[in-house]
Formats: structure tokens, sequence, C-alpha cells
């Protein structure tokens, strides 16, 4: 299986990474295709990849071809790339908004996966949903699961819907929790401690939000109700958020993403 991932930025790269270690690909090196002469030197010094700057002598001999290109690259790629394409190549895109028809058209192109992946990958902590088209088979779908399971865990969903929802909540979502971080180092801050200490409560209580989470089939409103005593300081910062409509906003704020990605869709 040659896999061969189209544009080194951070996805991209993050992507590469993980699946240049997956046993799928023990028999040949991933290739990765740039158009930075930067890019392109410091990973030609990475044993694990192959590493082009002319789609000529990669792209016709590559099974499966991801896409991690920012949307607005894409016509211009795709035009370079139609001619070098055969039926039986697997598409899959790390693009935010282009829908697999779109793919399909641009690259007469049959086999297409569209993802929706998260920064969490870069760390091995990634989510990623997933759909297909008609034509791709349960194997093949298998197959692109494991390679999207290199980076954390993948979730398929049965339409491009689901992407587009999936980006308001998990593509989008780690900029949503550090929004909320950044408030509460300022707020920490704001009461005297140092920036390490503000980081060390902020970071440290997230983290150990989380554990609790996982570990337990507790829901989060369960929780807040075990942390907050009637009367008690909890209490007064869930009822100021109450009070402020957070809930609401935060909700608020994820359908805009999701809005936002059927736009991009459209727009495409």
């Amino acid at each position: 299986m040659k896999v061969l991932v189209i544009g080194a930025g951070n996805m991209g790269l993050t992507y590469a990474e993980g699946m240049a270690e997956s046993p799928l690909l023990s028999k040949y090196k991933l290739k990765i295709y740039d158009t930075d002469p930067k890019k392109i030197e410091s990973l030609s010094k990475d044993s694990r990849f192959i590493v082009y700057d002319n789609l000529d002598d990669c792209l016709p001999k590559a099974d499966i071809v991801f896409i991690a290109v920012k949307p607005y690259h894409s016509d211009g790629l795709f035009e370079d790339m139609k001619p070098m394409l055969n039926d039986n190549q697997i598409f899959v895109s790390l693009m935010a908004g282009v829908t697999i028809d779109t793919i399909q058209q641009k690259l007469e192109a049959k086999k297409v996966i569209r993802t929706m992946p998260n920064l969490p990958a870069q760390v091995g902590k990634g989510v990623t949903s997933y759909t297909e088209s008609d034509t791709v088979s349960r194997v093949e779908l298998l197959m692109i699961r494991n390679l999207l399971d290199t980076t954390g865990t993948s979730i398929h969903v049965n339409t491009e819907n689901f992407i587009d929802a999936s980006t308001g909540i998990s593509g989008s979502g780690p900029a949503y929790v550090f929004y909320f971080m950044q408030s509460m180092l300022e707020a920490a801050q704001k009461m005297g401690f140092s920036d390490y200490d503000s980081k060390v409560l902020v970071s440290s209580t997230f983290e150990g939000a989380i554990e609790l989470f996982n570990q337990n089939d507790i829901s989060p409103k369960s929780w807040i109700d075990k942390v907050a005593s009637k009367g008690g300081t909890t209490q007064a910062a869930i009822d100021s958020m109450d009070d402020n409509n957070v809930k609401q906003l935060i909700q608020d704020a994820a359908y805009a993403a999701f809005d936002r990605a059927v736009e991009m869709g459209k727009e495409d």
C-alpha cells in the first residue's frame, strides 16, 4: 500500500507522522508532496518519508492520497492532479467544507473519503469523523480507518451533514476549550497568581476533570452536582454562568461553526 500525503502543513504532517509509524506501511515509506522548499529540505532529512516537489513523480503510483491543503488552494491542485489519476486510487480529504461531490467532479475520481480531523491529532489524541462515496468498499474503508486511527480515534458517520456538524463540535472544538482556558488563566493572574502557577492550576484542572469524565459513566451535569454544594463557591460560579446564559452561548458558537462549514460547501 503506497500512501501519499499532499500538503505538509500542520494537519498533513500530523497524519503523515502518525501513519509513518503504522505497520500497514511497513513495505513502503510514506510519500509527501509539498511546494515549499524549506519544508522539502527539512522533511528530506526524516528517514520515515520520501519527499517530492513534483506530482508526476509520486501521484500516479500512489494507492491512497491524503489531500491536506487549504480549501482555497484546491482548485489549482485538482487541475494539476487530474491528468495523473486512475480509477483505483482512493482520495482522503482533510479539507474543511469541500464536499465529496466537488472532489469527484473536479478530479473525475470515484473513490473519495471526506474527513474532519482536529488539532489534538498532533499528540495522538485526535478524533476524526469520516464518510465515504458509494464506490468505496468495506475493506477499503477499514483500511482508511486504520490509518486515521494512527492519530487518535475515528468515528464513521453516514452522511456529509455529520461531517459539517462534527466541524462545530470536534473540528473547531479545541479552540473553544482554549478560549475557556485563556479566560481562566487571565482570571487566575488577576487574582495574583504567577503565570506559571496560573498555567498549572488551569491545565491540571482540565486534565483532572477530563480523566474523571473518561473513567466513569457519569454525565457532566452529575459531576457538576457532585462539586457544587448549595450556597457554596462552585454554585456561585455556576449561577453566574447560568445568569449570563453561557451554556446557550457555547451551543450557539458550535452551531455557528456548523453553519459556516455548510456555507463553505455551498460556496465551493
